[in-house]
């Protein structure tokens, strides 16, 4: 057993070091544009594929069961062939010089805690400008309808998408890849990817994306913890963050969130700075419900978001120094 033990924390390393290698590019590269404009992003060529089944298979004509079934084969199929990809790519790096660091840079571009935190910080200067530019760049990372959006909600958005991409962009992936591999990560992607385009409870897509929106709810559940644990921990590190605040304000207001994993994150970024999240709030013209995460102040100003993304970046910076020790233990 004890050898077992060995064998499984050797395994770990070369994972571990890939990891921090990917974050650290990630970090300091990001998506690189010109890079793109020559090849394609791996998330846009998931998206085509789903696009292509979604409109080989999503026939509003077929009756609900049907569509439920078909969803659930384009849901299997594309997360089965992402997998497969990540194991052929990870065998044939595996053979190759330093092709660890091709893995760790393919692995970052998998990952968006720096894209993240460039979108959000344009949403703080936008909004420092004007309302108006502010609801034109809130409008790239939120789908909510961004003409309903006074100053408050437009920062209210933005937090609330740095408090959830944070577990989905940055914490989830890591997580699979730590686990899995390569193969993990972007199989995570492709789920990721399915929920965003067709999870949705609507028409088109309640019975078709049934089983994608509950894969997403799947794999997110133990993330989606970890990253509010983080950003309790985060807000000992930040001016005037309150650790307990984060802590009452999870526990306490994370299982009334609509969602089943992005209450985790929201109400421990609103309690650690003492600000309300979530709460009524409009999607395509439809009203949603929902309860507020935090009790402190729900008219948040751009000198917040710049608090949010102190918060963000310590709470990143948290689950890399973690991540290091555990590679200096092993």
């Amino acid at each position: 057993m004890l050898g077992e033990a060995a064998d499984a924390m050797a395994a770990l390393r070369p994972v571990l070091t890939v990891l921090l290698l990917a974050m650290a590019v990630d970090l300091v590269a990001g998506d690189p544009k010109w890079l793109y404009r020559w090849l394609p992003h791996p998330v846009v060529l998931i998206g085509r594929a789903v696009a292509l089944l979604d409109r080989s298979l999503n026939r509003q004509s077929l009756d609900r069961d049907r569509r439920v079934a078909l969803g659930l084969l384009c849901t299997g199929l594309v997360v089965i062939v992402c997998a497969v990809a990540g194991s052929l790519i990870h065998e044939g790096l595996r053979h190759l010089p330093f092709g660890w660091v091709f893995e760790a840079v393919l692995a970052s571009s998998l990952l968006a805690f720096r894209g993240l935190y460039d979108a959000v910080r344009k949403v703080a200067r936008a909004l420092g400008e004007s309302l108006e530019a502010g609801r034109e760049v809130v409008s790239h990372i939120v789908g909510r309808d961004p003409q309903s959006l006074d100053q408050a909600g437009v920062a209210r958005a933005a937090a609330e998408s740095a408090a959830e991409n944070f577990s989905d962009g940055f914490v989830a992936p890591a997580f699979w890849f730590l686990l899995l591999g390569l193969p993990g990560l972007l199989a995570y992607k492709a789920i990721n990817t399915l929920d965003s385009m067709i999870g949705h409870r609507n028409a088109r897509y309640e019975a078709f994306g049934k089983a994608s929106a509950k894969l997403d709810d799947m794999v997110n559940y133990l993330p989606a913890r970890l990253a509010g644990l983080l950003i309790v921990g985060a807000a000992l590190l930040v001016p005037g963050g309150s650790v307990r605040g984060a802590w009452r304000a999870m526990i306490r207001d994370a299982p009334r969130h609509r969602s089943p994993n992005a209450g985790w994150q929201e109400a421990a970024l609103a309690g650690g700075l003492d600000l309300a999240l979530a709460g009524p709030r409009l999607y395509g013209g439809q009203r949603i419900e929902d309860h507020w995460m935090g009790d402190g102040r729900a008219d948040l100003t751009a000198e917040d978001l710049g608090r949010v993304l102190d918060v963000y970046l310590a709470a990143g910076g948290l689950l890399f120094a973690v991540l290091a020790v555990l590679l200096l233990l092993l």
